[in-house]
């Protein structure tokens, strides 16, 4: 049987990163699209900031096209599937989708996580920032800067495509807690 490939998609602040992480501890491989942007900083000597991600970010999608981060990642997806189940984290466009899709046909399955605008926003301001690479994925954000992004993404990269195809949804309206229950008894069903 061959190894399942979860893309998890979802808005900004609604709990993607928490049931990414549970994915990985079950011993799914983690990949995360968003690296691609802090790599190619790094091979630039460029700082790692939300103005320069995001020059990187419009940068690669110039060249490569709006599914950038999907080709650039097939290969390491296609490594990664040859030795277990993957988890993708950081599907946003609707032509990402589609390249995944396309590769990968039923054996790519999409997780939405879900939240209010309200609640996310209200947990954005809340987020702790750190300098680690690791954290450049949690950074925190007011409320007016998260709504930006929210349109940005929904316009600019139709992010909305994703999550409407998705194939599970979990509501994350409680706490952490409840999420990772959630998250869980997926993994078990997926």
């Amino acid at each position: 049987m061959a190894n399942k490939l979860v893309a998890v998609v979802g808005m900004c602040g609604s709990g993607k990163s928490i049931a990414c992480d549970l994915f990985q501890e079950k011993g799914w491989h983690y990949i995360r699209f968003g690296q691609i942007t802090i790599d190619e900083l790094k091979k630039a000597g460029q700082e790692i900031t939300p103005e320069n991600e995001k020059k990187m970010r419009e940068g690669l999608r110039r060249d490569h096209g709006m599914a950038a981060f999907a080709i650039l990642s097939l290969p390491k997806i296609h490594s990664a599937l040859e030795q277990g189940p993957v988890i993708i984290d950081g599907l946003y466009s609707w032509s990402e989708y589609k390249i995944l899709r396309e590769s990968f046909g039923d054996r790519l399955q999409i997780l939405c996580v879900y939240a209010p605008p309200a609640l996310r926003y209200q947990r954005l301001t809340e987020r702790f920032f750190s300098s680690d690479d690791a954290a450049t994925r949690m950074r925190p954000l007011t409320a007016g800067q998260a709504r930006a992004r929210d349109y940005a993404e929904i316009e600019n990269i139709e992010k909305g495509g994703p999550i409407a195809m998705a194939d599970y949804t979990v509501i994350n309206t409680g706490g952490v807690d409840d999420l990772k229950q959630q998250i869980l008894a997926l993994i078990g069903q997926i």
